[in-house]
Formats: C-alpha cells, sequence, structure tokens
C-alpha cells in the first residue's frame, strides 16, 4: 500500500507539472511580434560614459517556518517543513521547474496521500514494521550526522593528514619503475635476452616479441608497489639493481624479462587527494566509537543459535499473514 500512495502522489506530481511544462512552451511558441522599421541613426552626443554600477547583493535564500501549516485533511495537518523536505527529495529533472509549480505539484501530492493515508481505516503489522524500520533508519542517520559534523573538522582532518606523513617518512615503502617483455617459453625468453645482450633496445624487442598489452609502450610498467604484481615478478624486480634486465623469470602468464629504470620510496600524497579518504576514515572512527560507548551500557538480547532459519528472511509472504 505504501509503493502504491508513492506512485499515485508521484503520478499526480508528474502530471501537475507536465501540465505546467505545456503552458511555458505554448507561450515560447507564441508568434513573435514583427518588429518596427529601423529608425534613421542619429549621431550621439559624446558624453562621458557613465561609471559602471556595482553588481547587486546576491538575495537571501527566503525563509520561513517549517511548522506553518500549509494544508489541512480532515483536522490532520501538513506542514511546510514537510514540503521542504519532499522538494529536496526530488530527482535533478525538476530543476527546470520554477517554484510555485514545484510548490503546487508538491501540495497536491501530499494532500491525496493523505486522502488516501486517511482512508486506511487499519494499518497491516507489515506497514507498521515498515515505518518502524524507516524512523529507526532516520533516526541513527540523523545521529551519524551529528557525530561526523562534529569530529570533521579541518583541525582534525590536518592532524590526521600530519599522522599519515609522519609515519611514511619513518616506514617508507619502496616503488619501482620498470618495463617488462612476456613471452609464452623459456626458449622465447632467453632468445630475446640474448638480443638485448648483443646490444638491442630492450624497449625494441618488447615491442616486437611481447604478448603483454604493455608491448605497445615499449614493455614500460611506470610505478608500482608492493603488491601490485604477481609475487614471481615483485621478488625479482627487489633483487635488481637499477638499469639491469633480470634473468627469464617464470610466471601464470608466461616468461618475463624484467628492465628496473628507477627506484623511489612512495611520495606521500598531497592533502587534497587524501582529504576524502581522511574524511571517511574520521567518520568511521566516530560513529563506532559511538556505537562501543552504546553497547557497553545496553541491555541487548539476541536469538539462540539456531532458533530461527536465516533463509526466512526471504519469505514475504509471511507479512501478509
Amino acid at each position: 500500500m505504501t509503493r502504491l500512495t508513492h506512485l499515485l502522489g508521484t503520478a499526480a506530481m508528474a502530471l501537475t507539472l507536465a501540465t505546467a511544462a505545456t503552458a511555458q512552451d505554448a507561450a515560447t511558441d507564441a508568434p513573435a511580434t514583427e518588429a518596427p522599421a529601423e529608425a534613421p541613426a542619429t549621431e550621439a552626443p559624446a558624453t562621458e560614459a557613465p561609471a559602471t554600477q556595482a553588481a547587486p547583493a546576491e538575495a537571501a535564500a527566503p525563509t520561513a517556518d517549517p511548522a506553518t501549516v500549509v494544508a489541512t485533511v480532515d483536522g490532520t495537518d501538513i506542514t511546510l517543513g514537510q514540503l521542504i523536505i519532499a522538494r529536496a527529495q526530488l530527482p535533478q529533472q525538476y530543476e527546470q521547474f520554477p517554484p510555485e509549480v514545484i510548490f503546487e505539484g508538491l501540495l497536491d501530492q501530499v494532500v491525496q496521500q493523505q486522502l488516501l493515508s486517511n482512508s486506511l481505516t487499519e494499518a497491516p503489522d507489515r506497514l507498521n514494521w515498515a515505518l518502524a524500520n524507516e524512523e529507526r533508519s532516520l533516526r541513527a542517520g540523523e545521529v551519524i550526522t551529528d557525530l561526523s559534523t562534529a569530529a570533521v573538522t579541518e583541525e582534525a582532518i590536518q592532524a590526521a593528514y600530519d599522522e599519515l606523513s609522519a609515519a611514511a617518512a619513518a616506514e617508507p615503502v619502496q616503488e619501482w619503475s620498470a618495463a617488462h617483455l612476456l613471452v609464452a617459453t623459456e626458449e622465447e625468453a632467453v632468445a630475446a635476452a640474448a638480443r638485448i645482450e648483443g646490444g638491442e633496445d630492450f624497449a625494441a624487442v618488447a615491442t616486437e616479441v611481447s604478448s603483454d598489452g604493455s608491448a605497445a609502450q615499449g614493455g614500460d610498467l611506470g610505478w608500482f608497489g608492493p603488491g601490485q604484481m604477481v609475487p614471481e615478478f615483485e621478488t625479482a624486480v627487489a633483487d635488481m639493481e637499477v638499469g639491469g634486465v633480470s634473468a627469464p623469470v617464470q610466471s601464470q602468464f608466461g616468461w618475463h624479462l624484467i628492465q628496473l629504470n628507477e627506484v623511489r620510496d612512495r611520495p606521500v600524497p598531497a592533502l587534497d587527494e587524501m582529504r576524502p579518504e581522511i574524511v571517511g576514515q574520521l567518520q568511521e572512527a566516530v560513529i563506532l566509537a559511538k556505537i562501543e560507548e552504546l553497547t557497553a551500557s545496553a541491555e541487548i538480547i539476541l536469538p539462540e543459535p539456531g532458533a530461527i532459519d536465516p533463509a526466512v528472511l526471504t519469505n514475504t509472504d509471511l507479512l501478509d499473514k
């Protein structure tokens, strides 16, 4: 029933806005008035150009009391705050309509929903359970928002970044810049190695014989760190000297020849680059800390293991019994 109510409300909203859009289109398509014949040009007097006026200040957002009652349906009040929330949940496509059209459409929608809601004389259990889930989720989300707002400050972000930077400096992670060629057999790898030892350019040989996608770049792999290559490849690179070429290395993909170009300590990314990750870590930390605090002081009773078959969650028919 709640889904049907939502669909009916949405349909009414769409109809209202579509009607408004048709009216706008009609106004746009009206024939243009013919311009009068061009008047003879007159020489403008030579006067000093007026000073440019300052741009008007940006208009302040309209304000009103969200508790203002905008409609009453059989004694049930509908408030401005409810409309504001409904407006915030509209898809982006509704941004094209003027505020008065949106207001009228939403008001029609919530009035119709309230009429249908009032006609429900007895709420089924499944509706009450759905409402309980929704209220729980909204209340939990409100707490999460408050916690996140308090925890995620510029000072906290900078402190976390400084800590990560210090940790990276204390225990630097090595990265390698290398090129490779990949062939199917050891014999092919040995033959390629002989060509390189004989003076041929590694990149040229890799472009010619390698079956890897990097062949078009002369086998260049760019920079990579621990865990980004298969173990056999990484072990070989870690033991190499810069400028050297490895002996043939076998992996699950075939046989490799590797040329090590450079070695460096992994640079610490800039703060702006790490900001999303740091914000997420700060939010997660404060939320988990709050949950642990609440759990320690709460009385939580859970069913005995095996008391409920987990597969019962897929049986939605139980909701209508």
